[in-house]
């Protein structure tokens, strides 16, 4: 929801979010069924990938793939609402 908040209030900034996979790690455990050779791939393709679909803001991808968000991360009443308590909690605001 941040990501989509960011990609709204900033559209000339590039701020998507996405889904690295269910790796096995100490945190997800040996039964995951990712890969981790495949987990940054997506990471680094929206970093420094030539594609006009890397190039894209205020989405959400998987493994290369743009996918459809959970439809609240688009409601701009839940992310101004983020936006306020991240600034309550950390002393920050956003600039305009």
């Amino acid at each position: 929801m941040l990501a989509f908040a960011m990609a709204r209030r900033w559209p000339d900034v590039l701020s998507n979010a996405l889904e690295p996979g269910w790796v096995p790690t100490k945190m997800g455990g040996p039964g995951a069924p990712d890969d981790m050779t495949q987990a940054h791939l997506t990471q680094v393709w929206l970093a420094v990938g030539n594609e006009p679909q890397a190039n894209a803001t205020g989405r959400y991808f998987y493994h290369l793939r743009p996918l459809a968000p959970n439809p609240q991360v688009q409601d701009r009443t839940l992310q101004d609402r983020l936006i306020d308590i991240l600034a309550e909690l950390s002393g920050v605001a956003l600039p305009a």
